[in-house]
Formats: structure tokens, C-alpha cells, sequence
């Protein structure tokens, strides 16, 4: 029997936006095993540094623990580092690589006290075919899902690369293109399923899975 505790942002605590179908939450308890459990501890509008605050939420008897967080991050970025001018490309990217850096310590924090807790943990990365999305949000969103790559490896960590799994416009929300739609949180769901069940979750290392 397992235990799997979502902890995060609206990526799993979506319901609010899916109009009366199922949430991610809803939509993993029908994919998970018989007498497995799921416990919905991410909270819509967090950013990474608020992941720790939510542990207090963790059971006792929790199994696997899956983070999706780092989007929220990412839009605060849109509205104050990418709308600000330049002089020079040089200038830009000096911008961009402290914007990384500061992503970096915290998303390394964050993770260091999830996995303190000593359970299996999985991590998502940021998905990027929202309809309407840029070219420049599309190439900032490179910088922090290099972070949480680089993290899971760091800490041998298996991803969930939403990129690949949240691929076409039906799988965002009608009323907010950023947050998964039924149809999408069902995928992603399924994709949380199907790796906690793997039998070399604990011991899986950093592989992508879609």
C-alpha cells in the first residue's frame, strides 16, 4: 500500500479551474492501486519557497512525495526581469543568470527539506505549450527547468517532464490558459501513478519520464 502526497502549486491544486470535472487530485486517486491513498498538500499561488511550509502537512505515514513547483516563480520573473530593458545582449543575459542563480538557491533549498523527510521523491519540471505563450517566456521557462534538472540529478531524483506531457492547447484550462485542464491533469495524474508504482522508484535515479 502506498501514500503519495502532492505538494506545490496549481498544477495539482487545479480545482478550482477545471468547472466541475475532475482535479489532478480526484483524477490520481481513480488511477492509483486499490487501497492506495493521495493527499492533496500544494496550494494554488505557491512558489517554491512556500513548498516547506506545506510539509507540515506531509502524514506520517506518507510513501512518495511529488513536488511540482517553480511556475509561479517563473511568472513573477515575467512581470519584473523579462519586461525590463537592455542595452546589450550581454546585459540581458547577466540579468537572466541572476534571475537563475536566485531560482537556484531557493528551488536547492526547498528540495534539500522535502527530502529530509526520508521518503521517495519525485520532481516536475515546468511545462511550456500554453497556448498563447511567447517566444521569450517559452526561452526564460529554459532557465528554470534547467534548475530542477539540474537539482534531480544533483539529488538523484526522477522527473516528470510535464513539457511532454501537457503538449497540446486541450490540456490547458479553458478559464486560465497556465493551469492544467481536466484532460490535462488526467495525464498528469496517470504519469504520477504509473511512477509510484514503478518498483525502482526509490532507487531510480534522474531519468525523465512522460
Amino acid at each position: 500500500m502506498g501514500h503519495v502526497v502532492l505538494l506545490g502549486d496549481s498544477i495539482f491544486d487545479n480545482a478550482a479551474y477545471v468547472t466541475g470535472g475532475p482535479s489532478v487530485i480526484e483524477h490520481l486517486r481513480r488511477s492509483l492501486p486499490t487501497g492506495w491513498e493521495a493527499t492533496l498538500a500544494a496550494v494554488d499561488g505557491a512558489v517554491v519557497s512556500d513548498v516547506s511550509g506545506q510539509l507540515d502537512r506531509v502524514p506520517g505515514d506518507a510513501t512518495h512525495l511529488i513536488v511540482s513547483a517553480g511556475g509561479n516563480d517563473a511568472l513573477r520573473a515575467r512581470g519584473t526581469i523579462l519586461s525590463e530593458p537592455a542595452s546589450s545582449i550581454v546585459e540581458a543575459l547577466s540579468r537572466l543568470e541572476s534571475m537563475r542563480g536566485g531560482f537556484l538557491a531557493e528551488y536547492r533549498r526547498m528540495l534539500d527539506r522535502v527530502r529530509a523527510l526520508r521518503k521517495p521523491v519525485a520532481v516536475c519540471s515546468i511545462y511550456d505549450a500554453i497556448p498563447g505563450l511567447g517566444p521569450a517566456e517559452r526561452a526564460g521557462l529554459c532557465l528554470f527547468n534547467d534548475v530542477i534538472l539540474r537539482e534531480a540529478a544533483r539529488a538523484y531524483l526522477p522527473v516528470i517532464d510535464l513539457r511532454l506531457i501537457c503538449d497540446e492547447p486541450g490540456d490547458y484550462a479553458a478559464v486560465s490558459p497556465i493551469e492544467p485542464s481536466d484532460r490535462g491533469g488526467g495525464k498528469i495524474a496517470r504519469q504520477v501513478a504509473a511512477i509510484v508504482t514503478s518498483l525502482d522508484f526509490g532507487r531510480a535515479g534522474c531519468r525523465i519520464v512522460s
